[in-house]
């Protein structure tokens, strides 16, 4: 195995994604949604709801808070309205929403790496290069999950930074992160990232365009939506436990995900596809 030509091929494909419009924007509006837009949102609606003239929520969050498990409603004892609502949201419903952002990002930039280099006429020139079809495949891998799991990594940061600051004045102290999102985002998230573009290159090298592969990719966000209901619903709650157990299930996927690419990808079988 040549690191080096991996490692080379990768920082060609980081290169090639910086001049693509659309999958930088794309990959950046993401973030920004994310870990800025949605958290001020959040934290500045329940004041809004409070003001003259505008019905108090007070009731709806009642009833959800009676549909929740025992553990979560132990952390949230005490809290006023507005501070339930913010932690429910924030640090409970999207922890499984947050988790669509490296899948995402990865499923882009893995969509581009073998789409994009077709539609930019360069994948035939890249395929005559001394790399084996393994040391091409995982170059490839490495280029989409590496950048998707640091964005994720700094939006998490992004995210902390957000609610602390602009939540201090509502909860009166600091109380994000809450305990499930360490392994979540440096355990889960990895995972996530891997299998998106795991999937993502094996239909890569099956379809035309670029836009037909990050079509395709979106029904990725589908079993992570479930879950967000299924959180926000009571029917399951995400303990640290239980998103390292998740963790699990998704890196042994990512193992046989990969094998597969490993056997399947050919780079004669992507020159007939030119």
């Amino acid at each position: 195995m040549n690191w080096s030509i991996i490692w080379k091929i990768a920082r060609k494909d980081w290169k090639e994604v910086l001049q693509n419009r659309t999958a930088m924007t794309s990959s950046l509006i993401l973030p920004i949604i994310f870990a800025i837009f949605l958290p001020l949102l959040i934290i500045y609606l329940p004041g809004m709801l409070s003001a003259p003239g505008l019905n108090n929520s007070s009731a709806q969050i009642q009833a959800l808070i009676q549909v929740m498990p025992a553990a979560v409603r132990d952390q949230i004892s005490g809290l006023s309205a507005d501070q339930t609502m913010v932690v429910l949201i924030l640090g409970f419903f999207f922890a499984p929403m947050f988790l669509i952002l490296p899948l995402m990002v990865a499923s882009i930039l893995g969509a581009d790496s073998i789409v994009g280099e077709k539609e930019r006429k360069t994948l035939e020139a890249l395929l005559y290069t001394p790399a084996t079809d393994r040391e091409l495949y995982l170059a490839k891998l490495f280029s989409a999950i590496a950048p998707a799991v640091v964005l994720a990594w700094g939006s998490f940061i992004v995210y902390t930074l957000v609610i602390n600051l602009a939540g201090a004045a509502s909860m009166g102290r600091v109380w994000f992160p809450l305990p499930h999102w360490w392994p979540l985002i440096f355990w889960v998230a990895p995972a996530v990232a891997t299998l998106g573009m795991s999937v993502i290159v094996l239909i890569s090298s099956r379809v035309s365009t670029f836009m037909a592969a990050q079509q395709t990719s979106g029904l990725l966000v589908l079993p992570l939506a479930l879950l967000v209901i299924a959180q926000a619903t009571g029917v399951i709650y995400l303990s640290v436990g239980l998103v390292v157990a998740l963790g699990v299930v998704i890196w042994s996927l990512d193992a046989v995900l990969i094998w597969i690419g490993v056997k399947q990808f050919s780079r004669s079988a992507l020159m007939a596809r030119i």
